[in-house]
C-alpha cells in the first residue's frame, strides 16, 4: 500500500468547503523539547497536513526552528550570545530546516517551496502585495508554502520571537479561513499550570483584555524565543482580521485535523468579522483615495451588479499618480462614483493596459500581476 492509498483509506470525511489553513509549528514542537529536530514528530504534523490536503484544503506551514537545526547540524557548537552568531546559525539552519520539510512531505507526494520573510517585507506594500502574489502563485500550483522569519537578516526579529506574529501576517496575506499556532503547551490557562496544577484550560475566547494578557507567560522549555504572550499578539491580529485563531498543544494526536475539523483542541479564538468584510471595510475607512479610474458602460454593469472584478479592457481614464496596491475610485464616464478599490497595477500601469485584453498586459508591460485591475475581494461598491 503506497503511502496516499494509506491517507485516502484513513481519512476522515472530507469537509464541504476548501479552506486554507496556517499552521505555526515553534521550535519546541519540532524539536520535542530536545536538542535537535524530531523528525519522527515532524513526519506526523506533515501526514497531517497532507491528509487536509487531500480533503481539498490549502496548507501553509510557518516554521520555527531554524536556529535549533543550526546548532545540530554543526554539533552544538559552544558560541557566544550574539546576534551575529544567532544570524549564523540561522543561515546554516535554514538550509537544513527546508531540506528537511522537502523530504518529509516528498513521502507523500508533495512539494514545497520557501519563503523567508521579516516583518519589513509586510509591512511595505509594494513588498506586501509582492509577497502575496508569490505566496497564492505557490498555492495554486500545488505547493506547499514553508514560511519563516528571516532570521539570517532580521535582528530584532530573532530577539522577540516573532514567527507567532508572524503567522498572523501570513495568514492575512493568505486570507486564511484559520490559524493554529501549535505549541508546548494545550493552549491558555486561567492560571500557569507550571507552578497551579489547578489551572483550567480556556476553551473559547471572545474578548482579548489586559487580564487576559496577565495569564500569558513565557516559554515552558527555553528552546525557542516566543511565549505564550506573542501568541496572544499573534491571535488579537489574526481574529481582527476575521480568521478563526487556535493556540494547541503540537503533540496531541490528530491536533491538526481536530482543529480544522471544529472539534475541541486547545484555546480558540473566534474572530470579529469575515476576512472579506475586514479588509472592505479597511478600503473604506483607511487611507484616502490616491486616484480615480473612470470606466466604460460595460464595465459598469460588471462591477455593480454582477460583482465582477475590474479589468483593464473596462478602462477609459486614470487620473492621479498612484502606487500599486493604494486605493482609487472608480467612477462612470457620467461621473458618478460608483466603487472604491485597491490596485493591482499603478496608475501609470493602467494608464498603459486600458481598453486592452487581459492576455495583453504582459506583452504590454513586459511583467503582469494578475489578469485584474482590481479583484472583486478588493472593491467596495458604494454611491455618490
Amino acid at each position: 500500500m503506497t503511502v496516499q492509498d494509506a491517507l485516502r483509506d484513513g481519512d476522515i470525511a472530507a469537509t464541504v468547503s476548501s479552506q486554507t489553513i496556517v499552521v505555526k509549528l515553534g521550535t519546541s514542537v519540532l524539536t520535542g523539547g530536545s536538542q535537535r529536530l524530531d523528525q519522527a514528530h515532524m513526519v506526523e504534523l506533515v501526514r497531517q497536513c497532507a491528509r487536509l490536503r487531500q480533503q481539498g484544503h490549502q496548507v501553509i506551514i510557518v516554521s520555527s526552528g531554524a536556529i535549533a537545526a543550526g546548532r545540530e547540524h554543526l554539533d552544538y557548537p559552544v558560541l557566544a550570545d550574539t546576534v551575529a552568531n544567532k544570524q549564523m546559525l540561522a543561515a546554516v539552519g535554514q538550509c537544513r530546516l527546508i531540506q528537511t520539510w522537502e523530504h518529509l512531505f516528498s513521502l507523500y507526494g508533495f512539494q514545497v517551496g520557501q519563503m523567508l520573510l521579516t516583518r519589513a517585507d509586510l509591512d511595505h506594500r509594494e513588498r506586501f502585495l509582492n509577497a502575496r502574489d508569490m505566496l497564492h502563485a505557490l498555492l495554486d500550483n500545488g505547493i506547499i508554502p514553508i514560511v519563516n522569519e528571516n532570521d539570517a537578516v532580521a535582528t530584532s526579529e530573532i530577539k522577540v520571537g516573532d514567527n507567532d506574529n508572524l503567522s498572523a501576517l501570513v495568514a492575512i496575506l493568505a486570507n486564511a479561513d484559520k490559524l493554529l499556532l501549535l505549541t508546548d503547551q494545550p493552549g491558555l490557562f486561567t492560571a500557569d499550570p507550571r507552578t497551579q496544577p489547578d489551572a483550567e484550560l480556556i476553551r473559547e475566547v471572545h474578548t482579548i483584555d489586559e487580564t487576559l494578557r496577565k495569564l500569558a507567560g513565557g516559554s515552558v522549555t527555553g528552546l525557542g524565543t516566543g511565549g505564550m504572550a506573542t501568541k496572544l499578539q499573534a491571535a488579537d491580529i489574526g481574529r481582527r482580521a476575521g480568521i478563526e485563531v487556535t493556540i494547541a498543544a503540537g503533540s496531541k494526536p490528530e491536533v491538526i485535523q481536530n482543529v480544522v475539523a471544529g472539534n475541541s483542541a486547545g484555546t480558540r479564538f473566534l474572530p470579529l468579522e469575515s476576512p472579506l468584510e475586514s479588509r472592505k471595510r479597511w478600503i473604506l475607512a483607511g487611507p484616502p483615495p490616491a486616484g480615480d479610474i473612470t470606466i466604460d458602460t460595460g464595465a459598469v454593469t460588471a462591477v455593480t451588479q454582477k460583482g465582477s472584478s475590474l479589468l483593464s479592457k473596462g478602462i477609459v481614464r486614470v487620473k492621479g499618480d498612484f502606487a500599486r496596491g493604494e486605493v482609487a475610485r472608480i467612477y462612470s464616464v457620467e461621473g458618478q462614483c460608483l466603487a472604491r478599490g485597491i490596485c493591482r497595477y499603478s496608475a501609470a500601469d493602467l494608464r498603459r493596459i486600458a481598453g486592452a485584453h487581459s492576455q495583453q498586459i504582459a506583452d504590454i508591460l513586459g511583467y503582469e500581476y494578475g489578469p485584474v485591475a482590481i479583484h472583486r475581494d478588493d472593491l467596495v461598491v458604494i454611491g455618490d
